[in-house]
């Protein structure tokens, strides 16, 4: 049998995460090949993966990142606040969103196929659930490259946001404050040109119901539904909303005292519950 080594072991354990004598037995087994013995603790992973995969991975973090002109927000999820608040489990989160931000990949297949120290994120995954013992999953991924980019993480870890502006060279504090603002107030989109027709036509439909339930002659129907998209708009697209540290401005207007040209050019949001 091999002598294995309190520094082979160590070597394993920062190479995969797993505990002191899971990779003491896995280098027994291997006989001290640090490939065999990583690949004995993702068999171990995929093991408990299948086992635990009719369970929801309803936790987890969500974190942002940008890197001047572009930025990327992932979600890593996990069953248990618990193991969403763990020291190994929050790393690889920002692994993996370093490794987006660096390569920024066309989708989340592509993310999964990216690696660290080798060994491809997919794998490293199913590493961490054998691990942790918990469902793991990459849930989302999305980016943002323009002329500048903010991000807001909150601070439970639950939301984030990417916010892409215009032009270079504007102050950090302001996209950071836009980034806030769609943290807080989930914009539907940027501007009401940037609303599906499909959407517009079912807020039509809803204010067509509502003023007919309210009992509103049915020459005025029309006209209250058209209020009702106004106020719709006003609400959810991102450059119509009050701007939340100074509500008697609208987003737009407050972009508009930093430059008169600069906007919103897109944002992404997510939260681990929606």
């Amino acid at each position: 049998m091999a002598q294995i080594t309190a520094s082979e072991v160590n070597k394993l354990r920062k190479m995969t995460g797993a505990g002191m004598m899971d990779c003491k037995k896995a280098l027994v087994e291997a006989e001290g090949d640090f490939d065999k013995a990583q690949q004995i603790i993702r068999e171990k992973g995929m093991a408990v993966a299948n086992k635990r995969s009719d369970r929801e991975a309803s936790e987890g973090v969500v974190l942002a990142k940008v890197d001047g002109t572009k930025g990327a927000i992932i979600s890593l999820n996990c069953e248990t606040d618990f193991v969403a608040k763990n020291e190994d489990f929050v790393k690889l989160a920002e692994n993996i969103l370093d490794k987006a931000l660096e390569n920024l990949p066309a989708d989340l297949e592509g993310l999964n196929n990216l690696e660290i120290d080798g060994v491809k994120i997919s794998d490293k995954i199913i590493e961490q659930t054998g691990v942790i013992g918990e469902k793991i999953d990459l849930k989302y991924f999305d980016k943002i490259e323009t002329k500048q980019v903010s991000a807001y993480i909150h601070s439970d870890k639950k939301l984030a946001t990417l916010v892409g502006l215009s032009k270079s060279g504007i102050d950090e504090q302001v996209g950071k404050d836009i980034a806030m603002q769609v943290a807080a107030m989930d914009p539907v989109a940027v501007n009401k040109e940037q609303i599906p027709q499909d959407t517009i036509e079912k807020e039509l439909e809803i204010g067509r119901n509502q003023a007919i339930a309210e009992g509103k002659p049915e020459n005025l129907v029309d006209k209250i539904a058209q209020g009702k998209l106004n106020k719709f708009f006003k609400e959810s697209t991102l450059l119509s909303q009050a701007f939340i540290k100074e509500s008697k401005i609208s987003v737009q207007q407050y972009l508009q005292q930093t430059d008169k040209d600069l906007t919103v050019s897109g944002f992404k949001r997510y939260s681990i519950k929606q």
